[in-house]
């Protein structure tokens, strides 16, 4: 059974920033990967079939398949380990998450579902709604 990672998307407002960066990311580099300090123990159950998934403005939004890991020295961040990532970002249901440093382990049980083909990605819950949930700690 393959395990999954959570991580926030600092910065993206959006999946649209995503694809953007990632697409940038790819230009520049010829692969994608997000950098992380620390290499995941558990490399084999991850690369059974996980993914990360990205938490974008408080809700778990869109996974994307890790392919591998790569320890290695990056400038100005010394070693490190890059997770290697599908170019595929899936749209996932919406799921309230709170925040955390760095990534976390993520059981299948715990992860939202993939939206079907053709499903359109839901919408932001209002401002008025979102700080309401935000107040009762659910987002």
């Amino acid at each position: 059974m393959p395990l999954h990672l959570i991580k926030i998307a600092v910065g993206a407002e959006t999946i649209d920033d995503m694809r953007r960066w990632q697409r940038e990311r790819l230009d520049r580099h010829g692969r994608l990967f997000h950098i992380t300090r620390h290499k995941p123990r558990l490399e084999a159950e991850i690369l059974d079939g996980g993914s990360i998934y990205w938490i974008v403005k408080g809700f778990v939004r869109v996974r994307q398949r890790i392919v591998g890991f790569e320890e290695t020295n990056w400038p100005k961040r010394g070693k490190c380990c890059l997770l290697l990532l599908d170019k595929k970002l899936v749209p996932t249901e919406f799921q309230p998450r709170r925040a955390h440093q760095g990534w976390r382990y993520f059981k299948p049980e715990e992860a939202p579902r993939d939206l079907p083909k053709g499903a359109k990605p839901q919408k932001e819950p209002p401002a008025k709604m979102a700080a309401e949930l935000r107040a009762l700690g659910l987002l």
